[in-house]
Order: structure tokens, then sequence, then C-alpha cells
């Protein structure tokens, strides 16, 4: 979870007053973290957010939102690109599920340019990653990065 995921997260917390932050699966990303890992990361970072609840799904998305009786998804999006991507997904889960609608939050302007892959990089060479994740899981982040590149890490 980057602070760009973050902000998207404690944005949309104000907006409903329940918030299902859901893990999926992709097969076309290849993460640091487990999908469960991935959770317990995302609940240290919005242990301050009462109204934030965080779980993995395997299921499709819209599949997933009809079970929880959930009516919107929320997607952050950076770019142009994004949208386009998203745009089309959304087509598709409204085809699954009539009743779900989706809700476009753009990225901060400060978060524009971040990206997980961009952050692993930036990890790669020891960067200070305090303007990038939140302070809860820089440590869990860094003991991974360092576990995945054999202790080859630069610093």
């Amino acid at each position: 979870i980057t602070l760009g995921h973050l902000n998207i997260i404690e944005r949309a917390a104000h907006i409903f007053d329940r918030l299902i932050v859901c893990v999926g699966y992709n097969s076309k990303k290849s993460p640091m973290f487990s999908p469960e890992e991935r959770v317990e990361l995302i609940r240290k970072a919005t242990g301050h957010l009462p109204n934030v609840e965080v779980e993995a799904s395997a299921e499709l998305l819209a599949h997933y939102a009809q079970r929880k009786g959930a009516c919107v998804i929320v997607k952050g999006l950076r770019a142009v690109s994004d949208f386009e991507s998203e745009f089309t997904m959304s087509l598709i889960n409204k085809k699954l599920n009539p009743n779900l609608d989706t809700m476009f939050l753009t990225a901060e302007e400060r978060f524009l340019y971040l990206s997980s892959s961009g952050v692993k990089e930036l990890g790669y060479y020891n960067v200070d990653l305090s303007d990038f994740l939140p302070p809860e899981v820089i440590g869990d982040f860094r003991a991974r990065l360092k576990a995945l590149s054999g202790g080859q890490a630069q610093g």
C-alpha cells in the first residue's frame, strides 16, 4: 500500500459509512506480498479509520460486491490511461452486477507519479520511503525487499 492508495482509502472512508478494501488476485501482476499479507499491511495503515474493513477475495469484483451487499466500487485514478482501462472494467462489472456503480477518485497531485513498481525500485536503492509509503508498513516492505533480493538491496 502506497500513500497514494491510502489517500484514496481515506477520502472514500469520509464519503461512505462503511468501506471495504478488497485485495484481489491479479494474474497479470507479481506482488511482493501474498493477498493475506497485503490485507495485514493495509489493516496496519488504515487502523485509524474505524469504518474501514480489509479482506482478500479471489472472486470477480462484481460478484464479491454483490455478495457483500455493496453498491459502489471506488477506483483511484492517476492518469488518462488508468481511466481507459478502469472505465472498461466498470462496464463489465455493471454487466455482471447491474446494481453496481463505479466511483472514480482522482489522485491528489502529490501522488500522481506514485506507483508500486516505482516504490519497489526506490526501495532497492535504499531511498527514504517516508514520502511514498505509510510509516506502519515501511519496515515490512524493507524486510521483504531484502529477502527477495537475497540481501542484495543497496544500503
